[in-house]
Formats: structure tokens, C-alpha cells, sequence
């Protein structure tokens, strides 16, 4: 199994930048595709972006042109470029990996993002 630990949130003003980045260790990082969720108060958890291990990348629409998924293979590492921040990106923001294998799914611990002024 992958372990994930989650770094780079904090608070930032609206239209400031964060980056998110997440380490997996535990297992071949080729294995997974990588994903970022966000969680807001009271919401449910949603896809924000995945990546595979070849770099192809999907965002949700509402981080489309702002948003930018990345990762280094070599340091087992996905990042979450985050610019032009909104108030309404504010959340807890997980890292996925998903095992291609079999379909299971691992979580981070989570990483707290407030926009705010």
C-alpha cells in the first residue's frame, strides 16, 4: 500500500497562489493514478484534478485555467499549483492515489486552504 502526506496549505487573500504537494511512499508511484479532492464545510468531498503516471491531467471546471496538476516521479511527488484564488476554494484539500491495479483508493490526511481577506 502507498502512504500520502499532504503539505502547503495555509491561508492566502483572494486572488493570491498556493501549492499543494503530496508525498507517497510505500509503494511503485507508477502503480497509481494521482488525484487532489477538496472538502468544504458541510459539502461532500470532490475531484479537483488527477494526473496520471504519464502526465495526463483532468480538473473540474471550476479550477479550469487556474488550477495545475503536476508530479515528479522521480521524487514520488504530485503538486497542486493553485492561482487566482476564491473564497469558495476554501476547503480541505486530500491527496488520492488510486491503484490501477484493483481499483483501491488511498487517502492523505488532509491539508486545510482558506481564501480569504
Amino acid at each position: 500500500q502507498v502512504q500520502l502526506v499532504e503539505s502547503g496549505g495555509g491561508w492566502v487573500q483572494p486572488g493570491g497562489s498556493l501549492r499543494l504537494s503530496c508525498a507517497a511512499s510505500g509503494s511503485i508511484f507508477s502503480a497509481y493514478r494521482m488525484r487532489w479532492y477538496l472538502q468544504a464545510p458541510g459539502k461532500q468531498r470532490e475531484l479537483v484534478a488527477d494526473i496520471t503516471y504519464g502526465g495526463t491531467t483532468n480538473y473540474a471546471d471550476s479550477v479550469k485555467g487556474r488550477f495545475t496538476i503536476s508530479r515528479d516521479n522521480a521524487k514520488n511527488t504530485v503538486y497542486l499549483q493553485m492561482n487566482n484564488l476564491k473564497p469558495e476554494d476554501t476547503a480541505v484539500y486530500y491527496c488520492n492515489a488510486l491503484r490501477l491495479l484493483d481499483g483501491r483508493e488511498y487517502w492523505g490526511q488532509g491539508t486545510q486552504v482558506t481564501v480569504s481577506s
